[in-house]
C-alpha cells in the first residue's frame, strides 16, 4: 500500500487529499473560506487566518476516514503514507507568490519532518491539470503532450503541457484573459444579482431558467480574450429591467464563446491535441455539455473541478 498526502490552501478553499495509488483512490475534504455577503472576495490576510483555522479539521476528517475504511490505527496509517504533495504558488512562473499558499506548505513541511517523508511542491495550476487527469480517467496522458484550460476565479488561461523536470505536468501558458478572469464575471454577475459567493453554481441555476437564444462575438486577439465588456454588458442589461435567469445566461454564454474563441486559436496552434478543461468555472454543466459535443476532450469531474487537494495529491506519487 501506498498513500501520498496532499494539501491546497488557495484563495478561496481549504483542502487536504490522500491518494491510494495501489487503487487509484482518493480521499478528500474541503471548505470554502468564509466570505461575507455582498463582498466579491477576500483578502490574503483574512484567507491566511481561515487556513490556519480549518486545515487541522479537514486533516483529521481524512485520516478518519481512510483509516476507517482500511480498518487501520491511526499510527498504522501513518506508516503506510508514502510522500506528502502540496501546491505552493498558483503557477510554476518566477514570481508566482500568494500568501495564502504558505499554510499549506507550512503543515506539509511540518508532517514530512515528523515522519521522515518527502514534500514535493508543485503549482496550484499543476494540481488543477492533475485532479483532472485523474478525475476523468486519463492519467494515461501524463508523460505526453496535451492542451489544458485552467478556468477558475483568478486564472483564464489556455495551456500546452508535457512532461517536466519538475513536474509530469508542466505547463507552458499560450493564451489569457487580458483583464476580468471567468471566474470573476460570473461572481461579479452573480453578486450583482444577489447570489451568493462564489456565485457559479447558482449563477448556473438560474441561466436554466431563462428561455433566451444569444450568440455572442467575443472580444479576442488571437489566442486572447478580453472579458470586462461582459461586465458592463450585464450591469446595463440590469439598469434596463432585464430579467436576473436571461443576465445569468447571457453571462454564461459571453464566457462560453470566449473559451471557444481561445480553444480554437489553441488548437490552431497544436492541431489533434487532446484538451483537457480543469478549474471551477468548467463544472459548469451548459458550458461543458456545448464543449464536449465541440471538441475531443476531457474535463474533471464537478468534485475535482474547483479547487483540492487531489491533484497535488496523485502527482507526489508519480514524483
Amino acid at each position: 500500500m501506498s498513500l501520498y498526502l496532499g494539501f491546497d490552501t488557495s484563495n478561496y478553499t481549504t483542502s487536504v487529499a490522500l491518494y491510494d495509488s495501489d487503487q487509484d483512490r482518493v480521499w478528500h475534504a474541503k471548505r470554502l473560506l468564509p466570505v461575507k455577503p455582498g463582498e466579491k472576495g477576500i483578502r490574503q490576510s483574512d484567507a491566511v487566518f481561515h487556513h490556519t483555522q480549518q486545515l487541522p479539521e479537514l486533516l483529521e476528517t481524512v485520516l478518519t476516514d481512510v483509516a476507517e475504511a482500511m480498518h487501520l490505527s491511526r499510527k498504522q496509517l501513518a506508516n503506510e503514507i508514502a510522500g506528502i504533495g502540496v501546491s505552493t504558488r498558483p503557477r510554476r512562473v518566477e514570481g508566482s507568490y500568494m500568501p495564502c499558499f504558505t499554510v499549506g506548505m507550512t503543515q506539509a513541511y511540518d508532517i514530512g519532518a515528523v515522519l521522515d517523508l518527502p514534500v514535493r511542491e508543485f503549482s496550484h495550476q499543476e494540481g488543477h491539470i492533475a485532479a483532472a487527469l485523474y478525475s476523468a480517467g486519463r492519467l494515461d496522458l501524463i508523460g505526453t503532450e496535451f492542451c489544458a484550460f485552467h478556468v477558475s476565479g483568478g486564472t483564464t488561461e489556455s495551456l500546452f503541457v508535457a512532461p517536466g523536470t519538475e513536474c509530469p505536468v508542466e505547463a507552458r501558458l499560450e493564451g489569457t484573459s487580458t483583464d476580468l478572469k471567468a471566474g470573476q464575471a460570473i461572481d461579479r454577475t452573480g453578486v450583482m444579482l444577489g447570489l451568493p459567493f462564489p456565485a457559479g453554481p447558482a449563477l448556473e441555476q438560474l441561466a436554466l431558467k431563462s428561455e433566451q437564444t444569444y450568440k455572442v462575438r467575443p472580444s479576442a486577439n488571437g489566442l486572447d480574450v478580453s472579458l470586462s465588456g461582459v461586465e458592463n454588458k450585464c450591469q446595463k442589461m440590469l439598469a434596463e429591467g432585464e430579467r436576473p435567469e436571461d443576465i445569468a445566461l447571457f453571462c454564461l454564454r459571453s464566457v462560453e464563446a470566449a473559451l471557444q474563441s481561445m480553444a480554437d486559436a489553441l488548437l490552431e496552434q497544436h492541431p489533434g491535441k487532446h484538451l483537457v478543461f480543469s478549474g471551477g468555472v468548467m463544472s459548469n454543466g451548459i458550458i461543458r455539455k456545448d464543449f464536449e459535443a465541440r471538441y475531443d476532450c476531457s474535463f474533471a469531474a464537478p468534485e475535482f473541478s474547483a479547487d483540492n487537494a487531489a491533484g497535488v495529491a496523485v502527482l507526489a506519487s508519480l514524483k
